[in-house]
């Protein structure tokens, strides 16, 4: 499945945003893929971030992660970094952001 998030990061933080996402933990790596995970690309435009995210299950990888003390720690980290975190717009939060059109 794909799931498209959006999320915006602190202003005074990007640098610092992006700076750790060149040196995301190999451990962590290998827990996301281990949950279900393909692909993640993130995407910036000033202060907002676009999340493509290619998994099998993205409840069930959600639920695999949560518990892992690698996970924990960056998601305490990320919490420093970003404004908004998971603006989900509309029904189907659970999914992500809701598709509009696809060229067919």
């Amino acid at each position: 499945m794909r799931v498209v998030l959006h999320t915006r990061v602190r202003a005074d933080r990007v640098a610092e945003y992006e700076a750790a996402h060149r040196k995301v933990p190999a451990e962590l790596v290998a827990a996301i893929r281990a949950a279900g995970a393909s692909s993640w690309t993130i995407w910036r435009s000033g202060t907002d971030l676009f999340h493509l995210l290619e998994c099998e299950d993205y409840g069930r990888m959600l639920a695999e992660l949560e518990k892992l003390p690698v996970n924990i720690a960056w998601q305490a980290r990320m919490a420093q970094l970003l404004d908004v975190v998971h603006d989900y717009s509309g029904a189907g939060a659970e999914a992500g952001l809701p598709v509009v059109w696809e060229l067919p």
